[in-house]
């Protein structure tokens, strides 16, 4: 099935992509977003379905943290597509797949007050990391942005823990429409004071079927249910479509 995004809407995907995080953004204006890449080559699957097969080129690229759950796909994205800019939280990882990536591109890193404009109204907010992140655990480190689009909003937090959670609560505005849960559903993340916060309309896991983590924690989903009517995976999903409209989401 293809998806192909040329209606010009404001698009959010969470690609099915199996263990792992892979998000694509389309504006209105048709900028491009992807962040994250999943662990392997199955990115690719997936884009070929969004984007048109004489597309070539991705205006951002985040890497929310050199996880090879995240960043392996990165790097046949970077092979396939010319990209415009790259950012990463500035962990050190030294895994073969985050290598390849940091010897393939040339990054910029994100930090807490960043703001990446794709379209008239639509924009990134970076939340966090707010510091330098040299030496960190990385999923510590992970990059958290809030798409945002007029009165829509969209939170996404890589694999940031409870502790990273709770200090974005103390200082940030998070209430969003959508929310993809931190670390596919670890029960590392997604502490309850965050959720009551954000209180979205839907929440995502990005997992693999079947994965041997065991991914979402069912305590995770215990929590996350007091507070959301709408929880999709995409091991059960697969790629999962919004699109925002300045005052109201679809799930296509």
């Amino acid at each position: 099935m293809a998806y192909f995004a040329l209606d010009r809407n404001l698009s959010v995907y969470f690609l099915n992509i199996g263990q792992g995080d892979a998000i694509f953004i389309q504006a209105p204006n048709g900028v491009q977003v992807l962040i994250d890449g999943g662990p392997d080559s199955a990115v690719l699957r997936e884009l070929t379905k969004i984007m048109p097969l004489y597309d070539r080129y991705i205006d951002v690229v985040i890497m929310t943290h050199p996880d090879a759950d995240h960043v392996g796909g990165l790097n046949d994205v970077l092979k396939r597509y010319k990209v415009g800019v790259v950012f990463e939280p500035g962990v050190f990882a030294s895994t073969t797949a985050y290598t390849s990536f940091k010897n393939k591109t040339k990054t910029r890193l994100a930090r807490r007050g960043d703001q990446i404009i794709l379209d008239s109204e639509v924009y990134l907010n970076i939340l966090f990391p707010d510091r330098d992140t040299d030496g960190w655990e990385t999923n510590t480190a992970s990059i958290v942005s809030r798409l945002i689009y007029a009165s829509s909003s969209v939170l996404l937090t890589g694999d940031a823990p409870a502790k990273i959670e709770k200090f974005l609560v103390k200082y940030d505005d998070l209430k969003s429409d959508i929310l993809k849960l931190g670390h596919h559903g670890s029960n590392t993340s997604s502490a309850e004071e965050f959720i009551a916060k954000v209180t979205p309309e839907y929440a995502i896991v990005s997992s693999g079927k079947n994965n041997r983590y065991k991914h979402p924690h069912p305590k995770v989903i215990e929590r996350v249910s007091k507070y959301v009517k709408n929880i999709l995976n995409t091991a059960e999903e697969g790629t999962i479509h919004f699109i925002l409209e300045k005052d109201r989401i679809i799930k296509k």
